[in-house]
């Protein structure tokens, strides 16, 4: 690795370290550095837990548990100058163990991190947001034989890169990050390099794996939940028309929520309905965080007086772990329970409706307040 010095235009060598000399530790330093930045590691991961132990009957930990997007649990193991001839066979015993952590497993998981290093979160919210899911009971977490596994070391023995591509064979999804500390003089650096697969190989295996993954598992529910929610849609949007114009020019969906605008961008109205709840809401996300709390302070300010409009309670969700906010009525209900859909339409329609004449001209008034703060 070299250092560009522009004013001589030329490169300057930087000198190659090991860990142990620089007084590096694999758990105080290696293990934090890809927890605080696992985009490192070259994709979007969600870390849910460090020094996980809950592998029944044994004492053995892995050094890091993380989310991808698509929901799989990644295991990753750390080693500082060498991986040492085992580290293969550790990492496929923590994949089995973790092969049959159910959803509510790697919920609990994450809550019991997010519990030390996030405060007052919700790791629900916070796995919904990530795998960027509205609802997170339609989150698909850990799905079958989908657990991945990263292997970190300064050196790889022969004996472990001769096993991973074996593995790689039976589309086990292995990968292999070298990593180098430099120095410049007091300036250390670290290079982070993935060697097996390179990724050009990854990437198309990526797609076969998940063609063959998509072909066998999953494809008859996800087309029965896409169908059984047009088919809700299909009977709530007529009973929401014959109330209101708001999704006069709606077309039934496929997920689990229709949207309508309210006059003022980013801020929409929405039925949503999922397997635990049907729910009128006015969504707050204009791009900006700092500009929607302000949208759901002054709101909240006049809550005694929306309230009393409304004719009942709201729930009130500030979000301050994400970047929207919403405000909603909710019951209980369960669009894959076709018994439940009269309840579940008839307050959804009749809430959106108080919803709507509740907060329209307050929503003007701050759209009139946004303006007047840009203009000055």
């Amino acid at each position: 690795m070299f250092k560009i010095d522009t004013e001589a235009n030329a490169i300057v060598p930087l000198k190659t370290r090991t860990f142990g000399e620089l007084g590096f530790r694999e758990r105080s330093n290696l293990q934090e550095w890809i927890a605080k930045h696992p985009h490192c590691l070259g994709e979007e991961l969600l870390i849910i837990q460090k020094e996980f132990a809950g592998f029944s009957e044994t004492n053995e930990r892995l050094d890091l548990l993380a989310i991808d997007k698509q929901g799989s649990l990644v295991l990753i193991e750390n080693k500082l100058d060498d991986t040492g001839r085992d580290v293969t066979w550790q990492a496929l015993k923590y994949a089995s163990y973790c092969a049959g952590l159910s959803k509510e497993q790697v919920r609990r998981i994450f809550q019991e991190y997010i519990d030390r290093t996030q405060p007052g979160a919700d790791a629900r919210n916070l796995l919904a947001e990530f795998l960027e899911e509205d609802d997170y009971e339609e989150i698909i977490v850990n799905k079958g034989v989908t657990q991945r596994i990263m292997l970190i070391a300064a050196n790889f023995r022969k004996e472990v890169t001769s096993t991973v591509l074996w593995l790689l064979n039976f589309k086990l999804r292995v990968q292999c990050f070298k990593v180098t500390p430099y120095s410049m003089g007091e300036q250390h650096f670290l290079s982070i390099e993935q060697i097996i697969p390179t990724k050009d190989v990854e990437e198309f295996m990526i797609g076969i794996n998940e063609k063959a993954r998509d072909e066998v598992e999953g494809v008859a529910e996800e087309k029965n939940r896409h169908r059984v929610r047009r088919e809700f849609w299909a009977e709530a949007l007529p009973a929401m028309n014959s109330k209101s114009t708001l999704f006069q020019n709606i077309s039934p969906g496929t997920s689990s929520w229709i949207a309508a605008g309210s006059g003022m961008r980013g801020v929409l109205f929405n039925l949503v309905a999922g397997r635990a709840y049907a729910r009128a809401e006015l969504y707050i996300d204009r791009g900006d965080r700092d500009e929607n709390k302000f949208i759901f302070d002054t709101l909240f300010s006049k809550r005694e007086a929306i309230e009393h409009a409304f004719g009942m309670s709201l729930n009130w969700e500030r979000l301050d772990e994400r970047r929207a906010s919403r405000i909603k009525a909710e019951k209980e209900g369960n669009i894959f329970d076709r018994n439940q859909w009269p309840a579940m339409i008839e307050f959804m329609t009749n809430a959106m409706v108080k919803m709507e004449a509740t907060l329209r001209e307050p929503l003007t008034e701050l759209g009139r307040v946004l303006r007047s703060r840009k203009e000055n």
